[in-house]
């Protein structure tokens, strides 16, 4: 029956990552630069907000563009898992409704799937792939 959608495969995976990569980039500029939302502090790029902004921003950028996706996939994974636990289940408890994290945890396995499923057919990582 769905048989027909299998060839968009890889034009939906690559849909997600720039989907993703797009709105991720979004926290990283909400925290450099206070863009779209005011920031909730001012930028240190030597604390861990300002790391995780700068990881934000530029580990969005590549996969918007799909580039290194892989690797980027697995770091923003990673990085969506401490943020989970560190921030959101270490004081409000474990489930992510309650504690404000479903973004982190969504993040965490869109991510950790990109990761697994690769950057799909509309990636520079494609392009490189094919020379």
């Amino acid at each position: 029956m769905f048989e027909a959608f299998e060839r968009h495969r890889p034009l939906a995976l690559s849909g997600l990552r720039i989907i993703a990569g797009l709105m991720f980039m979004q926290h990283g500029t909400q925290k450099i630069f206070g863009f779209p939302a005011p920031a909730m502090g001012p930028f240190d790029i030597a604390s861990q907000i300002g790391i995780g902004g700068v990881l934000e921003l530029v580990g969005g950028a590549l996969l918007v563009i799909g580039l290194f996706t892989r690797p980027v996939a697995f770091l923003m994974s990673g990085m969506m898992a401490v943020a989970y636990f560190q921030f959101h289940a270490a004081s409000g408890g474990f489930f992510p409704l309650v504690n404000q994290g479903e973004l982190a945890a969504l993040y965490c396995w869109v991510f950790l799937y990109i990761f697994f499923a690769g950057p799909g057919s509309v990636a520079v990582d494609a392009l490189l792939k094919k020379k």
